[in-house]
């Protein structure tokens, strides 16, 4: 097959407009991570070296970074780095950025990925019964603790949760360690913080649609034909509401990955959010360029996974992009 045959096809066409996007967005989150932090107020030399440092030590050791360099001559230099593989070094602790990610970035990708499955796994189900349940006005009761309480929950912030979990799970009840990575149960906590408002805005989402599924006349079909209620909804009803469940969890993802940087902080985990944290208070500049681009990539590419599974689940999608 040639080359614009192969373009012409719908998958092709849509798997090369999506890694299009993904290259550049990347793009503009690496710019941006560059010259974001270098906005911000203070030296990041006078800072490491502390401010008792004397002058010549401090411009010797901009001039040694590259710092004193123009802003262009610098951004040439980090992307020639970045094309071989060095994220540079820490300019508080000496430490080789690329290290720092390959033993954080791990748990970071734990808590969040554990974070988006239990948000799924409790979203679906239970959007889909919370549909079932008041369909037709039923339950009004029930309806309308479901919405207020969704809604309160879905309110509140990352970081309040994280420190209300803490106060009443951790300290309170002692049944979850306070902070750190020691076990299994200390990811009880930074899951629950980071999934609880995605949970409760998917929730609303999923029964919504499924409330529009429900009324559909194929639905009704299969209830005047007696079909077990297991069969109607799960075989009929929940695959037609996961096209726009998915959809609306991808649209979350940006929000529960950014979420990790507080409640790292919260629960002293040992993730890159963390680490980006603590080093955009000390200005380390390549470790928080490094921090916040590893967390973009893996965004957007947890986002074009999505896609594909939209695609896949309605490849009617892809077409309609021609």
């Amino acid at each position: 097959m040639s080359s614009p045959q192969l373009m012409r096809h719908p998958w092709a066409a849509f798997l090369g407009r999506r890694t299009l996007r993904l290259l550049v967005s990347l793009a503009v989150v690496l710019t941006a991570s560059f010259s974001m932090i270098r906005l911000v107020p203070g030296d990041p030399v006078r800072a490491a070296l502390g401010v008792d440092a004397a002058p010549d030590l401090v411009a010797a050791r901009r001039h040694t970074l590259g710092l004193d360099a123009p802003f262009l001559s610098q951004y040439r230099h980090y992307l020639c780095g970045l094309l071989h593989g060095d994220l540079g070094t820490s300019l508080v602790t000496g430490t080789p950025v690329a290290e720092l990610v390959r033993t954080r970035l791990p748990a970071t990708l734990e808590i969040a990925g554990l974070a988006f499955l239990a948000t799924l796994a409790v979203a679906l189900p239970g959007g889909l019964l919370a549909a079932v349940r008041t369909r037709d006005g039923r339950r009004p009761r029930t309806d309308l603790a479901f919405t207020a309480v969704t809604a309160g929950v879905a309110a509140v912030p990352d970081f309040v949760l994280a420190a209300g979990l803490t106060a009443l799970l951790a300290v309170g009840l002692r049944l979850f360690p306070v902070a750190g990575a020691a076990g299994v149960e200390s990811f009880v906590l930074p899951v629950l913080a980071l999934s609880l408002a995605p949970t409760a805005i998917l929730l609303r989402i999923v029964r919504v649609e499924a409330l529009k599924v429900l009324n559909e006349d194929y639905l009704r079909t299969a209830r005047s034909k007696r079909l077990s209620p297991a069969r109607c909804y799960l075989r009929h009803a929940a695959p037609n509401t996961a096209t726009a469940a998915l959809t609306v969890a991808g649209s979350l993802l940006p929000a529960l990955i950014a979420g990790t940087v507080l409640v790292e902080k919260v629960f002293a985990w040992p993730g890159i959010g963390s680490a980006m944290a603590q080093s955009v208070i000390a200005q380390d500049y390549p470790v928080v360029q490094a921090m916040v681009l590893v967390l973009g990539t893996t965004l957007l590419l947890a986002g074009l996974v999505v896609d594909v599974l939209l695609a896949v689940l309605d490849p009617r999608s892809a077409i309609r992009e021609m």
